[in-house]
């Protein structure tokens, strides 16, 4: 049996994992990223974590050790050139790691990792392409075509989430306008449901938030279920643009999967059965009986870990 390590560095932990050869977690561990800190002290606490995780799984022979980070990862110097998240410019990961294990070190953009993740183990496992769109504060995508990451020229490819679809719409945190994050991220969620309560002060949702304390992303969806007309509304605008978000990746990419995660999609057919017949409608036509398939993300918070473990292959 094969062994590998993956490792997903988040803003707020650090996790790792001895993944074996069917990409299935064997043992887990984590510790708090501490993101405020200097690169160096994050990184001896990666080699630290990794050196511990080792040891309680009691293996001592792993094939390679697969990094997720977020930022622009350069697989070919191995640089983390620019992370807004951790606040590094050019550090020298995959040589620092590599060094202080002794072990071949692959790594890539945490969204890539999550979305190879998918591809290998779960909701895309057996595809050629796949697409993968995680709905979260904003909208994180990876894009697998042929089996291989598509990571662009600079190592910043599959921005999804930063293609306008209403120009002039809500400022975006990238500078731009109408980007597909600014409606589609739970973020955007939850503007869409304040600007749905000043409309509709005496609305169901406004109560709902005052009991709760909070504005969620699930308000509306919740009030939606209730018949309030306010949280109907807003729910069909989000799946709107959702279903816009994602017809225009299934029309440049026709992926075998297109996979959806993040919160949002507890909502299940709530918002999955009316999405798909959105995109139905706005896909371009196919010759054949062949058409990608929307389906939800199914590694949850592992999606990263076993992607990461999985980035030798894609080497």
């Amino acid at each position: 049996m094969s062994y590998y390590i993956g490792l997903d560095i988040g803003g707020t932990n650090l996790a790792a994992a001895v993944v074996n050869e069917n990409f299935e977690i064997v043992h887990k561990q984590s510790r708090k990223t501490g993101k405020e800190r200097p690169y160096e002290e994050v990184r001896d606490d990666i080699v630290e974590l990794i050196l511990d995780l080792k040891k309680s799984a009691g293996i001592t022979d792993v094939e390679w050790v697969g990094i997720g980070c977020p930022g622009t990862c350069n697989s070919s110097t191995g640089l983390v050139e620019y992370s807004n998240n951790l606040g590094w410019h050019n550090a020298p990961l995959v040589h620092d790691v590599s060094e202080a294990l002794g072990h071949k070190v692959f790594f890539d953009n945490d969204a890539n990792a999550a979305a190879y993740g998918e591809f290998v183990a779960g909701a895309a496992k057996g595809a050629n392409s796949a697409v993968v769109i995680t709905l979260g504060t904003g909208v994180g995508s990876g894009i697998i075509i042929d089996k291989k990451i598509l990571r662009g020229e600079n190592f910043a490819g599959a921005e999804l989430g930063h293609a306008v679809i209403a120009v002039d719409g809500p400022l975006c945190s990238c500078g731009r306008h109408g980007c597909f994050e600014t409606f589609s991220s739970a973020t955007g969620l939850v503007r869409m449901s304040k600007e749905a309560l000043d409309k509709h002060p005496n609305s169901r949702m406004r109560e709902l938030a005052e009991t709760d304390g909070r504005l969620s992303a699930r308000t509306a969806f919740i009030a939606a279920r209730m018949g309030d007309e306010a949280g109907l509304q807003v729910v069909e605008d989000y799946i709107k643009y959702l279903a816009a978000g994602i017809a225009n990746a299934i029309n440049i990419f026709q992926p075998d999967f297109l996979c959806i995660g993040g919160g949002v999609c507890n909502e299940g057919e709530y918002l999955m059965n009316p999405l798909k017949e959105l995109v139905k409608q706005e896909v371009y036509a196919s010759t054949n009986d062949k058409h990608t398939e929307i389906v939800v993300c199914s590694l949850g918070n592992d999606a990263g870990i076993v992607g990461a473990a999985a980035l030798g292959l894609n080497n």
